[in-house]
């Protein structure tokens, strides 16, 4: 009692870099951005740990004789956010901004394990340049790997990384007093398993993955399409892990003491053996844990003197495996002593998940793979991804562009597609 945990998301980037999140007054309804003192950190064996600064220059001073390389990867990113974030956060399209987005593009398509390696000289750096690229729950080695990392760190260095106080339900609680304020109503405890459990209307726009859309619309659907969505891929799931501690975690190095987000994984070699290991259905021994400590700044987390941590790791997709022993293995190799400080835990396997929310099918938060041949082309290639076969019937979730996070730039397309084809 008195512990507020986040269900899913912790952390929220482009809750405050998402060109429509910042049309929105959501504050009116809630919602206040915390900032750690750092945005994140990354421990090492020696006891030692690089940090994300807001200044550029801060973290790049971290790298020694990579700093001016750091730099050079991440200014124009930087500079150009606003520009980039119209093209990556959408459908393909002519770009607005082409030379920003060529910019970007020259280093987003690479692999982030080749690009850390040819960039960096110093091991730390590019284990906190994988550590970042990391979130994109896939293999290092694949392309467009480097483009997660390069717009994390980016929006790092621009907005933060900042957390809602009073926990993630704060967003929703404000998007829905915003839609109640214009006259929207939620209506709750109603399964929908079929296109006629819906109300009438000139647009319905579905937040679901393509198994449920097969599900829902059925024989409805051309066949041409139910085999283009069939063919849909889902990636690795994750297992996560909450705990009431007595305390804050016990790292080693300051830095982690100061972050809202710690990434754990000592060297790039060992983050993309963890990555590469899911996709061949491997359970890593030494994941690469995503940790977040949102009571540090947050003290509607907690009881006066305690704290709350949250934390996961990938694993292949729907395992039931409980990873909570090589989790707790992780934090404690940074964090000695973290096991003594902790009063109870929750965990959830992948297909825990997936129960929870239909749309994590195996697990997958990202609501399908977000490679080169299916990020801009979910959840079928099409000139406007967020409509169906069926006149009025449009998809609106992470299984369309942009993919997974925390941004609404997927219902915003749905919903300017549904206006110019319906009203």
């Amino acid at each position: 009692p008195g512990f507020r945990h986040d269900i899913c998301s912790a952390i929220h980037p482009l809750g405050m870099g998402s060109p429509f999140f910042r049309t929105l007054d959501l504050g009116q309804f809630g919602l206040q951005w915390l900032q750690p003192d750092l945005p994140l950190a990354h421990p090492f064996d020696d006891g030692t740990a690089v940090s994300l600064h807001r200044s550029l220059a801060e973290t790049a001073g971290q790298f020694g004789p990579d700093a001016a390389r750091y730099q050079c990867l991440l200014a124009q990113p930087v500079a150009d956010w606003d520009k980039i974030a119209h093209e990556f956060l959408g459908p393909l399209g002519l770009p607005r901004h082409p030379v920003a987005l060529a910019r970007f593009g020259l280093r987003a398509l690479w692999p982030a394990a080749a690009l850390a390696q040819t960039l960096f000289r110093s091991g730390k750096a590019r284990a906190f340049f994988a550590g970042m690229a990391a979130h994109a729950i896939m293999p290092l080695e694949w392309p467009l790997t480097a483009a997660f990392g390069l717009v994390l760190g980016a929006l790092g260095h621009g907005v933060g990384w900042p957390l809602p106080r009073g926990g993630s339900q704060s967003i929703a609680d404000a998007l829905a007093g915003y839609l109640r304020l214009l006259g929207g109503e939620i209506v709750t405890g109603h399964e929908v398993k079929a296109l006629r459990d819906l109300p009438p209307a000139r647009a319905v726009l579905l937040d679901i993955t393509p198994r449920q859309l097969l599900a829902i619309a059925g024989e409805a659907l051309p066949p041409g399409y139910r085999r283009q969505l069939q063919r849909y891929r889902y990636g690795p799931g994750v297992f996560k892990v909450d705990w009431a501690l007595s305390e804050p975690i016990p790292w080693t190095a300051g830095a982690c003491r100061r972050a809202g987000t710690v990434h754990l994984g000592a060297a790039l070699e060992e983050i993309a053996l963890s990555e590469r290991g899911v996709w061949q259905g491997k359970l890593a021994e030494q994941p690469y844990t995503l940790v977040t400590q949102q009571s540090l700044f947050d003290n509607t987390r907690a009881p006066a003197g305690q704290h709350t941590g949250w934390a996961y790791c990938h694993v292949p997709h729907g395992s039931t495996a409980d990873m909570t022993g090589a989790i707790e293995a992780q934090i404690e190799r940074f964090a000695p002593g973290f096991r003594d400080t902790i009063l109870a835990r929750h965990t959830m396997t992948a297909q825990a998940l997936q129960r929870y929310n239909a749309n994590y099918v195996g697990g997958d938060i990202n609501g399908g793979v977000q490679n080169w041949r299916q990020l801009f082309t979910r959840p079928t290639p099409q000139l406007d991804p967020y409509t169906t076969p069926l006149p009025g019937l449009f998809l609106c979730s992470s299984a369309t562009p942009p993919g997974g996070g925390v941004h609404g730039m997927c219902g915003y397309h749905a919903a300017q597609s549904a206006l110019r084809r319906c009203f």
